[in-house]
């Protein structure tokens, strides 16, 4: 059977995307996931070293501009983070592409990029290996867990939780979700409290049922593939293996089924 339904390309558009090459020779759309640790050990270069301040909170705010570490000199003038629009004065220039590391937050360790006008809220925790895009936005208690490819424009909420994944640009997941080894395309949403489980309660790797066929991805954890524009409701879940094309439609309180959801499917 063709299977072109399941190659990356049918869910993502991956022109914006600028780690798209993740999914070159990927024949079926979660064999990206298998691609991150190699693909962060080659790419990644880490831009908070110069912080020096790592596995406890730190004590004070601090902006990354130019290269540099900023302590002070520079004040907070507000607006959208995700839209890029969330501007400082720094002596005297009001700029949108500095990094904000608000005072207790929490870096794990060097290995993590973040991007121009991204802000990490106090409470969070990044660890690395893990990049982080453009205009970013980690909320106060957000956990990223590491192994993670998080685009532009995109916002990780509060406690939140994300491990091994990767989330497209403007991908959301705003309040009490769980994101592992999943992908996020691009303009998703998730509501309050999703939950995008990835461990069977039964041993053995995950499987993905379409039509009359059945595929064995051969991983252990597996989440959920998101299609761009795929919308959730608040307090739904997926299960293991549960592959949504694009513009699916999930409704509040919905144990959304393993297997492959055709394009704008409306799942209740």
């Amino acid at each position: 059977m063709d299977l072109q339904f399941l190659k990356a390309e049918a869910f993502f558009d991956l022109e914006s995307f600028e780690h798209s090459s993740i999914f070159e020779h990927c024949d079926l759309v979660w064999e990206g996931l298998g691609n991150l640790a190699p693909y962060l050990k080659q790419h990644l270069h880490g831009n908070v070293r110069a912080v020096d301040c790592f596995r406890r909170p730190l004590p004070q705010t601090i902006v990354l501009w130019k290269g540099r570490v900023w302590l002070d000199g520079f004040e907070f003038l507000g607006g959208d983070v995700t839209k890029g629009s969330f501007l400082i004065r720094i002596l005297g220039e009001e700029v949108a592409d500095a990094t904000i590391l608000y005072g207790g937050s929490v870096l794990w360790d060097d290995q993590i990029y973040l991007g121009a006008g991204s802000v990490v809220e106090p409470g969070a925790l990044i660890q690395g290996p893990t990049i982080i895009g453009s205009n970013t936005e980690v909320r106060q208690g957000a956990y990223v867990r590491g192994k993670c490819i998080i685009g532009n424009s995109c916002v990780v909420g509060h406690t939140t939780e994300v491990k091994s994944s990767i989330m497209l640009n403007n991908a959301k997941a705003g309040h009490f979700a769980y994101l592992g080894d999943s992908i996020l395309g691009n303009d998703t949403n998730l509501g309050a409290g999703t939950k995008l489980a990835n461990l069977k309660i039964k041993p053995g790797t995950v499987s993905v049922r379409y039509g009359e066929g059945s595929i064995d991805t051969g991983l252990r954890k597996f989440g959920a593939i998101l299609g761009d524009h795929v919308e959730i409701g608040c307090n739904a879940v997926t299960n293991p293996g549960s592959v949504l094309a694009k513009g699916c439609l999930v409704f509040p309180v919905t144990s959304v089924p393993s297997g492959y959801h055709e394009p704008r499917s409306v799942l209740r």
